[in-house]
């Protein structure tokens, strides 16, 4: 028996496309959420990875998300460096006392 392959919203690609290239999210992750199969993901990831190469404004939402991306993990490892000096700091003020 032939199972009929579901068919998905335009918007609800973008928005699963979105969330792994801008946020980082796992396909893994984002397949157990949504009920979509990493399958899929990875077909739409590689579709929206081709169409930047010919449409300049896909081409720029990509490079949007990647910066994003990269960003947000900068700023992840700064706020733990930040966190890890203060907790120097409160301890050196406490020696100095």
């Amino acid at each position: 028996m032939l199972q009929m392959s579901k068919q998905y919203e335009p918007e609800f690609k973008k928005k699963i496309v979105r969330l792994h290239l801008e946020e980082g999210r796992t396909l893994k992750g984002l397949a157990a959420e949504y009920g979509v199969s990493k399958a899929n993901i990875s077909i739409w990831v590689k579709q929206f990875r081709e169409e930047c190469q010919t449409n300049e404004e896909a081409k720029a939402d990509y490079d949007y998300m990647k910066e994003n991306l990269k960003l947000k993990r900068q700023l992840a490892e700064l706020q733990k460096e930040n966190d890890f000096l203060k907790k120097a700091a409160a301890f050196f003020a406490k020696e100095i006392d």
